[in-house]
């Protein structure tokens, strides 16, 4: 038997939808399909957020999932978020070039600053 159970898992997952808003999840595939995923990246390397010594990557992504480490995104929070990367990542590129150009002064700069 699985702990917690799906039934538990649903609950945790769908704790922060305010009434009248659609779940998050509601079938227990939704929950098999994250859990295999979060699974899939732990096998990859990524860091584990609980304890996971002794524990299999599904057991340890089961863990996440109902301690709320992890979240279920829908289809539409995903594409949110995925904007926001990008829009986060221009800005990190922006200043980056602005360091860039301010780092290399040209010659004449540094003989005006030692007269």
């Amino acid at each position: 038997m699985l702990h917690p159970s799906y039934a538990d898992l649903i609950k945790v997952v769908n704790s922060g939808v305010e009434e009248g808003e659609d779940p998050v999840v509601s079938s227990r595939y939704s929950i098999v399909m994250a859990t295999s995923k979060r699974a899939r990246q732990i096998i990859a390397g990524d860091e584990v957020l609980v304890d996971g010594r002794g524990k299999k990557p599904l057991s340890v992504a089961v863990e996440e999932l109902n301690q709320g480490k992890i979240q279920i995104l829908t289809d539409e929070s995903a594409e949110e978020t995925e904007e926001i990367s990008e829009e986060i990542s221009e800005e990190i590129s922006e200043e980056e070039t602005v360091a860039e150009v301010s780092d290399t002064e040209s010659p004449e700069a540094e003989e005006a600053v030692e007269e």
